[in-house]
């Protein structure tokens, strides 16, 4: 494992040698444009596991992406290297049909401190609710990005994040109600405390999270992307490809849906990937909104 070789897989030539937020923020944006949000192990037999090493061997040399403990520990593992004060935090994730969080931790984040100023570094959330920037740890403060407004709420020790949309528009309007769409303006992502955590702690989740058949990711193949001006999704047989600000105040949201025979293409074409083993797509309807 070695940085060099990581930073060919995100395309960064930036400095190596400043711990700063200014360069935080491009390692960070190189990864989330260059290494997908997906789960799509689950879905070809393959066994997501948390070593680094079998991580470091899926992201960097495979060229796959993978979920937040994977996405995430990758990152931190960078930043920690460069000189970073680097620790691990946990969160739960808000489920938008039960209106509810859930009740284990499943989702890693990264915290980083520059100056004695904490910062959230979350590289595995993926679609609308990817932050782009390195966010201040910081309560009831506005951090307008590219995807939209999201926001930090601090109460009795736990911190919530929560992001506002803008209005979209959807050139095919045989998706306008679709499950995959948010409906809401302003929506609650996640919360977690400050407890420092360990990779560890997500072994239970790691496993849970791909065999159970109450887990959203067992009931959906997803595969998201940042790219420089919005994102892009395939969920299921589902391209959605999605431009910020595409008008004022407006976010251009298109979807299509693909047959069996041209998911692997779309997957190589659209998200540099390719897979060892054959994809079964699957998109049960469920609490996954882009």
């Amino acid at each position: 494992m070695n940085l060099e070789e990581y930073f060919a897989r995100t395309g960064y030539k930036g400095s190596l040698e400043k711990q700063d937020l200014e360069t935080l923020t491009d390692i960070f944006q190189h990864h989330i444009r260059a290494v997908p949000f997906e789960n799509l192990s689950i879905h070809c037999g393959e066994k997501i596991t948390l070593e680094l090493e079998h991580v470091y061997n899926k992201i960097v040399q495979r060229k796959r992406g993978g979920w937040c403990m994977e996405n995430n520990q990758l990152l931190g593992w960078v930043l920690k290297r460069l000189g970073y004060d680097v620790s691990f935090l946990g969160a739960h994730v808000f489920n938008p049909h039960q209106n509810t969080y859930a009740t284990i931790m499943t989702h890693l984040l990264v915290k980083v401190v520059i100056d004695d100023k904490a910062y959230i570094v979350d590289g595995g959330f993926g679609v609308s609710y990817q932050m782009w920037q390195p966010m201040e740890l910081v309560s009831g403060k506005d951090q307008p990005q590219a995807p939209g407004v999201f926001r930090f709420t601090e109460k009795n020790a736990i911190w919530y994040l929560e992001k506002m949309r803008r209005k979209q528009y959807i050139p095919n309007q045989s998706f306008s109600n679709s499950d995959l769409l948010e409906k809401k303006e302003c929506r609650k992502v996640y919360m977690f405390s400050l407890e420092p955590r360990t990779v560890e702690d997500f072994s239970f989740q790691c496993t849970y999270l791909q065999t159970s058949p109450d887990s959203l990711f067992t009931k959906k193949s997803i595969c998201t992307l940042q790219t420089t001006n919005g994102f892009r999704a395939l969920i299921g047989w589902t391209l959605t490809e999605a431009t910020y600000n595409y008008k004022e105040n407006m976010d251009l949201v298109e979807f299509i849906t693909l047959e069996d025979e041209e998911v692997e293409k779309i997957l190589k074409e659209k998200f540099n990937i390719t897979l060892d083993r054959k994809l079964v797509p699957i998109n049960i309807k469920g609490p996954y909104t882009i």
